[in-house]
């Protein structure tokens, strides 16, 4: 597990969203499901966050089963399996408005030019986040899901439409593709292979909770797939390959 959010400690960061008060402050317009920016609140300490009911989710064809705030949750799961810090703590929990998803708020630097950011070649983060979204099949990686902060780390948001059983990365970072992956990269799938693969793991707990059956195959496939084949993916011949809007 992750040591630590912005100084707080994860352990305590999941507590305090899991048995907080949460109180909702106003809607972010722009996103497509209902999601609201939250402050919640326990044992005398806040934090600003988000929170994405279930109930306010428009169905997708080719999601027909679970939800998109449990693939959220399951998409920390396997950032934090990684040891790598992309996604802000998140839980599934009850709300205002039913069950959903909440996530401690991140304060992007506001300095970052998000489009070059996105072009990068050279970031050890975005490189990592580009291995992640591989992992979770991502179909959704816009510009506008980075989230650099002023120290240099860099999280995403908005994993609900990941975790397809068939291949459908829709990502702006493919400027590695088919590149070698890092030793880095490599030791952490072989780490997350060996959490997966124990049942009784965080990781492999919170994938049975949120996911089919064959979805969660399908994660551990496409890590062993990376760990054989050692190179970023390719995208897929069949399927747009940058999500639209890209930003």
């Amino acid at each position: 597990m992750t040591a630590s959010f912005q100084g707080l400690p994860v352990t305590d960061a999941l507590d305090l969203l899991r048995s907080g008060d949460l109180v909702a402050e106003g809607r972010l317009t722009t996103a497509s499901n209902a999601t609201l920016y939250c402050t919640i609140t326990a044992g005398g300490r806040s934090a600003p966050c988000v929170y994405k009911p279930v109930a306010g989710e428009r169905p997708l064809w080719d999601f027909p089963e679970g939800t998109l705030a449990g693939r959220e949750v399951a998409a920390f799961a396997v950032s934090d399996a990684l040891g790598w810090d992309i996604v802000p703590p998140t839980v599934h929990r009850d709300g205002p408005f039913g069950e959903g998803m909440v996530q401690l708020w991140v304060d992007g630097d506001p300095e970052v030019d998000l489009i070059d950011l996105a072009r990068d070649v050279r970031h050890p983060g975005l490189r990592r986040m580009a291995v992640f979204d591989a992992v979770i099949n991502n179909s959704d990686r816009k510009i506008g899901h980075l989230l650099p902060t002023r120290d240099g780390h860099l999280y995403g948001c908005d994993h609900g439409v990941s975790f397809a059983e068939d291949y459908k990365l829709r990502t702006v970072l493919w400027q590695w593709q088919g590149e070698p992956l890092t030793a880095e990269s490599l030791a952490a799938l072989e780490s997350l292979h060996a959490q997966l693969t124990a049942p009784d793991s965080t990781v492999s707990t919170e994938l049975a909770r949120h996911l089919t059956r064959p979805e969660g195959y399908a994660v551990r496939r496409r890590v062993e797939l990376l760990r054989e084949h050692r190179i970023h993916p390719y995208p897929s011949p069949e399927w747009p390959s940058v999500p639209w809007p890209p930003v």
